[in-house]
């Protein structure tokens, strides 16, 4: 079996919210749209926000609240951090903690999105990034 994963598809409550956090905050472009669901095409998989009743419909599952995880984008430089999380405070997320330099080096901080998904915006000096935006563990 291959070690990877697809696409991650994140329930959301409104399509147009959701849609100015990730392109007016990330400044990602969507690859598709409809009126349930938008993606995005990241390196190497797919991100989706579809609208949680629809998602719920679809998994046969009841919707829930977002939680128990968190999403990571990680940065060049820690002089990036800041200015992303402001970017996406701005484009309707919540700042959840801010940037600081953890004990294990680096430098995050965590905005959630409109519907609360957690996103960690990360330096690490340990792990970097190719021209493609590919991030290598400990490289």
């Amino acid at each position: 079996m291959q070690q990877q994963i697809s696409v991650i598809t994140l329930g959301i409550a409104d399509l147009a919210r959701s849609r100015h956090f990730y392109t007016a905050g990330f400044g990602w472009q969507p690859v598709f749209q409809n009126d349930e669901i938008v993606f995005y095409q990241m390196n190497g998989l797919m991100l989706g926000t579809w609208l949680a009743s629809a998602l719920a419909a679809d998994s046969g599952r009841q919707a829930a609240a977002p939680g128990g995880m968190s999403l990571a984008h990680n940065v060049t430089s820690r002089e990036a951090v800041e200015p992303l999380m402001r970017a996406l405070v701005q484009a309707g997320g919540s700042l959840l903690r801010p940037a600081l330099a953890p004990p294990h080096g680096g430098y995050c901080g965590y905005v959630a999105d409109p519907d609360g998904h957690a996103w960690e915006i990360a330096w690490n000096p340990a792990w970097p990034i190719s021209p493609e935006g590919y991030v290598t563990f400990g490289a």
